[in-house]
């Protein structure tokens, strides 16, 4: 069985070569997806030892992960885990996600402390999250964390339209409608730069897409 770690970068030279040496140490390949980057995240990439493929022009974070999944089931790898480049997720915890998909379809992962996200997005997380559990029925209490695994045998069944950060709710939702058996694995969370991720403003169409898609789907 062969596993790939699929990871989305744009400008981020500063962190990403360390992210795919380290997650190498766990996986047996790493497929980088450097969606329009302006600097020289790729040939950093590539040094560290990743595959990369390149979007000429930023098509947005859930774009660059699903052309990076697609390419990883074409290779025919096992399990795929979804990481960040920034070095917010530390590699040493893929261990637990790999094991854990021996028993289920999915993982998703749980950031233990939040202190330095901001309190509002702290609040649009939860909101989310009870939003999912009443929709879909998934009780995941940190729905829009990057850190997660899957089977590569269910892609066909999660994978998501969404281009940019509502790609980890409507991956959520299409497995909660296809009723996959789940779990989670709490993780740390390293902030070494200043929050990204999430704003109101994507949360409020995060939870109108998830009402949208439980009415079209």
């Amino acid at each position: 069985m062969t596993s790939c770690a699929v990871i989305a970068a744009k400008d981020e030279e500063k962190h990403v070569g360390v992210v795919v040496k380290d997650t190498l140490t766990y996986v047996d390949e790493v497929i980088l997806v450097d969606d329009g980057s302006k600097d020289g995240t790729k040939k950093v990439a590539e040094a560290a030892g990743a595959k990369v493929m390149r979007h000429v022009v930023n098509l947005g974070k859930g774009a660059a992960i699903r052309t990076g999944c697609e390419e990883a089931v074409r290779r025919k790898v096992s399990k795929i885990v979804l990481i960040d480049a920034d070095g917010q997720h530390e590699p040493k915890e893929l261990p637990r996600f790999l094991k854990a998909l021996d028993s289920v379809d999915i993982v998703y992962g749980i950031r233990t402390r939040r202190e330095s996200m901001p309190l509002v997005l702290k609040f649009g997380n939860w909101f989310i999250f009870q939003v999912s559990k009443l929709l879909y029925g998934v009780k995941v209490s940190d729905t829009q964390c990057g850190y997660r695994a899957f089977n590569a045998s269910v892609w066909p069944k999660i994978r998501w339209e969404s281009s940019g950060y509502s790609m980890e709710s409507e991956m959520l939702a299409k497995a909660g409608k296809q009723n996959l058996k789940y779990s989670t694995v709490d993780i740390s969370t390293i902030y070494s730069d200043k929050y990204k991720g999430t704003t109101v403003l994507d949360g409020m169409k995060i939870v109108l897409n998830m009402l949208w898609w439980r009415l079209r789907r």
